[in-house]
């Protein structure tokens, strides 16, 4: 048996099948008796498909003898359902062929194999069939392409080729209308949203429905025929209305709890973004991922590892969470994140690819995470390209290592200020680091409010306002290598920072009622951990003066 592969009509093949899409019953088709084949809906085109029953002693094979050009090489292929279908050729005067599937449930997938004809070959026998005591099997769309060979023909034209002009004619808050220009011998079109077909039409135009508000959605459409489904239409994007998804949802408020929401998993809880506690304020996808382009990022979401969780229900759980006052920004970096920002170029990539992922998804903005360290003047020119296309409500968070802030001459403090005017937060992360010095001058070590206080206090005194400092801390020790510290320590720190009271042995000169709050790593964690992070630390934040 030869592997499962796709063939591809030359200009001038032909079908040189009859009657593959079982419209007249089985006409020119034989099948073994008692089989109970028979030609009835529902079909993955038209009205009819072949349908047949194996028994113990019978796999139900239905054929049929079709007119083929010597030395040529033909491509067999249909759309199949159920336990175990095979197609297949013999008489070839080569090597005769099969290709089989272990299994479609009840969906349709595309089965294909190709043989070649010997010097002599006129005619070929081509089949389907199940397997001996399994369930019924279905075939529809089946046909053979390749040179004409002389005999009859249905119907005749080769595949119809891709649709030209694919266009998006109409919006609504839940739809999209898409257009496009007919193609010749095409007797209907199917059209695919974000790769999986939604609707199958006779002409354009077509309007696709069930859609989430203010989201994008890819489409491409193909025709097909008696001879089978042509290639696909260049992809064309749509965003249904209801608001532009690139524009930011409600300001983030006073004081606010962030969440790294985790787009993979690593053995803590698997969530959804729905899933995510409505504590959280700001939410973190991590993380974007690198392009082969200098500086410009992309966004694959891990629906395998993710549990099936598709594009469009992340989309439209984006726009809940938006609706429900929250902002949800993509993260850039992260332990293994590689993208490198330190030219003109670069910066211009990352802020043209970052506005383009906050229209496509729905991001509020972005959260910067490198830690292998940034060029403070091009990530500047980035930041401010991306705020003068998305606008003033851009989010913008950053979360360095201890040893990035402390000193104004580092690279992430320097950005830091650079950006002040359109910096959302600044949530440091206070674990794994070694022992660190305070604003005080003093050395502090992880797992302390002292640690806590004493380094946020550099960020506080060195230009940032209170309310661009938020304490970055782990959401359980399975977070973090080190520096977890409970939820009673991040509050006692809050306190200190925002009243004065719960310090330990540094307390600041002043009080900071402004700071804007916590963060953790991550929503995932704290979900393993029964949120018993964000339920502690959330109504603290969300409390303060």
């Amino acid at each position: 048996m030869t592997a499962l592969t796709a063939g591809t009509a030359r200009a001038a093949d032909v079908n040189v099948a009859r009657n593959g899409g079982f419209e007249s019953g089985l006409t020119h088709w034989n099948c073994s008796p008692g089989s109970g084949a028979a030609a009835a809906g529902p079909a993955h085109t038209g009205a009819a498909a072949l349908r047949a029953a194996p028994s113990g002693l019978d796999n139900a094979r239905c054929s049929q003898t079709v007119t083929v050009k010597p030395n040529s090489t033909y491509t067999i292929a249909a759309q199949v359902q159920g336990s175990y279908v095979y197609l297949g050729a013999s008489g070839t005067g080569t090597q005769d062929v099969s290709a089989w599937t272990p299994g479609s449930g009840a969906g349709w997938q595309r089965l294909s194999t190709t043989f070649t004809t010997g010097p002599s070959t006129t005619q070929v026998t081509v089949y389907a069939h199940g397997w001996y005591g399994q369930p019924g099997y279905a075939v529809d769309e089946f046909s053979v392409v390749g040179p004409d060979g002389g005999g009859p023909t249905d119907p005749g034209p080769s595949l119809p080729g891709a649709p030209a002009g694919a266009a998006v004619s109409g919006q609504g808050a839940n739809s999209l209308t898409l257009s496009w220009n007919a193609v010749g011998g095409a007797a209907g079109y199917h059209v695919y949203q974000d790769g999986v077909r939604v609707r199958t039409v006779s002409g354009p135009p077509a309007q696709i429905t069930g859609l989430a508000a203010s989201t994008s959605y890819s489409f491409r459409v193909s025709a097909y025929n008696a001879a089978g489904e042509g290639p696909q239409s260049a992809p064309v994007t749509g965003t249904t209305t209801g608001g532009d998804p690139g524009t930011p949802g409600p300001p983030v408020p006073r004081h606010a709890l962030t969440g790294y929401w985790q787009n993979f998993d690593n053995g803590a809880t698997v969530q959804r973004l729905s899933d995510v506690s409505p504590q959280y304020d700001i939410i973190a996808v991590s993380f974007a991922d690198a392009t082969a382009t200098p500086g410009a990022i992309a966004f694959n979401l891990d629906s395998a590892g993710l549990g099936g969780y598709t594009v469009d229900r992340f989309k439209a759980d984006i726009a809940a969470k938006k609706a429900a006052g929250k902002s949800v920004i993509l993260s850039i970096g992260g332990e293994k994140g590689t993208i490198t920002v330190n030219d003109a170029a670069s910066a211009a990539n990352l802020a043209n690819s970052a506005y383009a992922l906050m229209q496509e998804y729905g991001f509020n903005g972005i959260d910067i995470d490198l830690e292998n360290g940034l060029n403070p003047t091009y990530m500047t020119q980035a930041m401010r390209a991306l705020s003068a296309k998305a606008g003033p409500s851009l989010v913008i968070t950053m979360a360095p290592q201890t040893i990035d802030m402390q000193s104004t001459s580092g690279g992430y403090f320097r950005t830091a200020l650079n950006i002040k005017d359109i910096l959302t937060v600044v949530n440091m992360q206070y674990y794994n680091s070694g022992s660190m010095n305070g604003c005080d001058g003093k050395v502090y070590s992880q797992g302390s409010v002292d640690f806590l206080t004493a380094l946020a206090c550099i960020q506080l005194e060195g230009g940032l306002d209170p309310s661009q400092v938020g304490i970055g801390v782990p959401a359980s020790p399975s977070g973090a290598g080190s520096g977890y510290v409970s939820p009673t320590v991040v509050n006692n720190a809050l306190d200190c920072l925002t009243r004065g009271t719960n310090c330990g042995s540094f307390k600041p000169s002043k009080t900071y009622p402004g700071l804007r709050g916590a963060m953790t790593w991550s929503t995932n964690w704290d979900a393993k951990a029964g949120n018993a992070w964000s339920n502690a630390v959330g109504p603290k934040v969300h409390g303060l003066p």
